[in-house]
């Protein structure tokens, strides 16, 4: 029961598919980002069944109250559409829009760019809501910082409010860990870690993780002047869902 939906909500899904095969036509990036729920460390049940051997189950906490001191984990994630490949940036702080735009910016660094040397831009989809929202001020001021350190720009896409669970990475990557860590314990963040960068399917995912130790700041204001500087636009069929940001002149 999915609840009010937008009128263009097809449309929006058609226009996506368009713009991803002319992405990949070109040969360029075309990447499904989102972040996972949180997930408390330390030795906690984990839904699902896992062989063990007998008489000898994995002990856990009966409670879940979340251990101050291992904190809880936050994965984001970028999933390459084209090459069926992943990245996963391990936080350990909060799901910030700096945090998502820092785990693209690494995903770039540690995986994209050796795959694409010759791209001139690349294509983001996004659910419309959380840190990566069509609504975030902060969201737009990363990736237009990104834009400026690579010096190319990129291109965003974002799915209609509600309609987060057709978003890429959901069913092609993250349902993976999700099966592959299932019925462990999360007990430390080089577990989560190893059991998300273990994850392969039949037909050949491959997924890269590493820890980002950042402390990202809560509550960040963007104001109107800096909105205004950005370089940023927008398409003329659902502009503050569909908008390229270029780098901004010097």
């Amino acid at each position: 029961m999915e609840g009010k939906q937008n009128p263009d909500r097809d449309a929006q899904f058609h226009f996506i598919n368009t713009k991803v095969k002319q992405f990949q036509d070109k040969k360029l990036p075309v990447i499904s980002v989102d972040a996972k729920k949180k997930e408390n460390i330390g030795e906690y049940k984990n839904q699902g069944k896992e062989w063990e051997r007998k008489g000898e189950p994995k002990a856990v906490n009966t409670y879940d109250f979340p251990d101050k001191e291992k904190g809880k984990a936050c994965p984001y994630g970028v999933f390459d559409m084209t090459r069926n490949e992943g990245w996963v940036n391990v936080g350990i702080s909060r799901d910030t829009a700096e945090f998502a735009v820092e785990s693209i910016r690494r995903w770039w660094f540690g995986m994209g760019k050796a795959r694409y040397p010759r791209a001139k831009s690349f294509l983001i989809t996004a659910d419309g809501g959380g840190s990566n929202g069509y609504r975030i001020r902060l969201w737009k001021r990363e990736i237009q910082k990104l834009v400026n350190q690579l010096s190319m720009p990129i291109e965003v896409c974002h799915f209609p409010p509600g309609t987060s669970k057709w978003n890429k990475i959901e069913h092609q990557m993250f349902s993976f860990v999700s099966k592959n860590w299932r019925g462990r314990p999360l007990d430390s963040i080089g577990t989560t870690v190893n059991l998300i960068s273990s994850t392969t399917t039949n037909k050949g995912l491959i997924i890269e993780a590493e820890i980002d130790k950042n402390e990202y700041e809560a509550g960040i204001k963007v104001s109107d002047e800096e909105i205004d500087m950005l370089n940023i636009e927008r398409d003329d069929f659902h502009g503050e869902w569909n908008y390229k940001i270029s780098p901004q002149k010097s």
